[in-house]
């Protein structure tokens, strides 16, 4: 088959979170099957800076947006045998930053529009076109609308993934015609129109082939009035066509056995010893004393929809009964300062390292008896899934994706455990969590199994990849 992934951010060009990690992994598990596979992005300004891809200039074309005539110049790169077009205009893209500007709707248009002409300028005609989000969700749109007629097109099957529903790329009614070249009939018919506006979400929801969340009970929560953050009512009407499939992890980055970044590397055969160094390597990174007790570790934003303040909450409990805690990220002040108090009460048991590092986030796995996920809500989740693969054992939330990774401890199940999962999104609900991690790190048969249960665990992309690529046979084969 014949792939296009249309994305506003692909690893390892540009990343600002999961959705780049999943495109390229997923892409890369396509080409192993045989799968002709191309990535179509923004060419960014830090993708120019970065030195990440040798790229090359491969010509131009002009984008109509109505009034508007905005050039597309096209570059080209391989990324471990990976194909990249990325769609470059200084105006739009010559920017500090990826998102958050009050143009990102035109921005996007044009990267849209101009996805849409590539497929000409560089002779790939598509079976599948995956479009991921917001920002390139009017793609289908245009597939179907003017691509109905058109050889190209004729054959290709859209498909949307929607990894963050909280955005939905709302645009005002007169950017149907004065953005996309669209008739506002579109908007008339309730096809793209939602609250009052256009969305270009839910125009990818309406006009794709099938459409796709990251975790079965992700998706089953999307069809929910409480948690669909609006969008039950239209995947209700596309409730045939929309399903989770969960997410998976880079197998080779995440790796125990051979992580350049840690101290020691180990398997199930030797991971108490592994651990145990990597856990010296850590109190001394960060300046802790090692006091014997469980030591429980958290990378993430912090922000309230992680949980965090919750966090900061029980976690005082936790190091007041004797354990230790190792924070890694960034994200809201107030968050942030909190954090930084309980060092401050804590320093020889806490450790916060305030932004980002790929050494610190790779040790704090590594060296952690228990990993904090107290999300308020997760679609799938990768952390979960990297701590079990380093055992782990991840305390979380029982929402998303979260729910599909995690088997939670109930007592008798240690041959099956890998972590333990918690209803309520309080203070209660953690510490009840991590109460039961506490109790099962002082019987030391019971906690060495879950270790080894959850390292046991599968969370490659091959499986899910798999199942992608079901669905896009499906449709080819109609």
């Amino acid at each position: 088959m014949r792939i296009a992934m249309v994305a506003s951010e692909i690893n390892p060009l540009i990343k600002t979170g999961g959705l780049a990690d999943v495109i390229y992994a997923l892409s890369q598990e396509l080409r192993k099957v045989g799968d002709d596979v191309i990535c179509v992005l923004p060419f960014y300004k830090k993708i120019a800076s970065s030195g990440k891809c040798d790229y090359r200039y491969i010509g131009s074309f002009d984008v109509n947006m109505n009034w508007r005539r905005q050039s597309a110049q096209i570059y080209s790169a391989k990324v471990n045998g990976l194909p990249f077009y990325m769609i470059g205009n200084d105006y739009y893209f010559g920017r500090d930053g990826v998102y958050g500007y009050d143009d990102d709707g035109e921005r996007f248009a044009f990267f849209t529009l101009a996805s849409y002409a590539l497929f000409d300028f560089i002779d790939f005609t598509p079976d599948i076109v995956h479009v991921h989000d917001w920002q390139s969700g009017m793609l289908p749109v245009l597939l179907k609308v003017n691509g109905a007629n058109s050889p190209r097109f004729q054959r290709a099957h859209s498909v949307l993934t929607i990894h963050n529903p909280a955005f939905k790329g709302y645009l005002g009614r007169e950017a149907l015609y004065d953005l996309y070249n669209l008739p506002e009939e579109l908007y008339d018919n309730g096809s793209v129109r939602f609250d009052g506006m256009v969305s270009t979400l839910k125009a990818g929801i309406v006009f794709s082939d099938k459409i796709t969340t990251v975790s079965p009970e992700h998706a089953k929560e999307l069809m929910t009035v409480e948690l669909s953050q609006g969008l039950s009512g239209v995947l209700e009407y596309r409730r045939g066509d929309f399903f989770g499939i969960v997410n998976g992890i880079d197998e080779e980055e995440w790796d125990s056995s051979s992580d350049k970044r840690l101290a020691a590397h180990f398997t199930i055969k030797n991971f108490i010893s592994g651990k145990a160094a990597n856990r010296k390597a850590l109190c001394e990174a960060a300046g802790l004393r090692d006091n014997g007790g469980p030591l429980f570790g958290l990378v993430s934003r912090l922000t309230y929809q992680k949980g965090i303040d919750l966090a900061i909450a029980v976690g005082r409990g936790i190091l007041e009964r004797g354990g230790m805690l190792a924070f890694l990220g960034s994200g809201e002040y107030e968050l942030e300062q909190g954090v930084k108090r309980l060092c401050e009460d804590f320093p020889e048991t806490c450790s916060a390292y305030i932004g980002y590092s790929d050494d610190r986030a790779h040790l704090i796995y590594a060296s952690s008896d228990f990993f904090l996920m107290p999300s308020l809500f997760e679609p799938c989740g990768i952390g979960q899934m990297v701590a079990e693969r380093y055992g782990a054992l991840p305390i979380a939330r029982d929402t998303g994706g979260l729910h599909d990774t995690i088997v939670s401890f109930n007592g008798s199940n240690e041959d099956e455990a890998t972590g333990f999962l918690f209803r309520d999104y309080d203070y209660g609900g953690l510490n009840y969590g991590v109460h039961e991690a506490e109790r099962v790190f002082r019987d030391k048969a019971i906690f060495r199994a879950m270790q080894k249960n959850a390292m046991r665990v599968d969370h490659g992309w091959a499986s899910s990849a798999n199942l992608y690529r079901g669905m896009y046979l499906e449709l080819v084969n109609r």
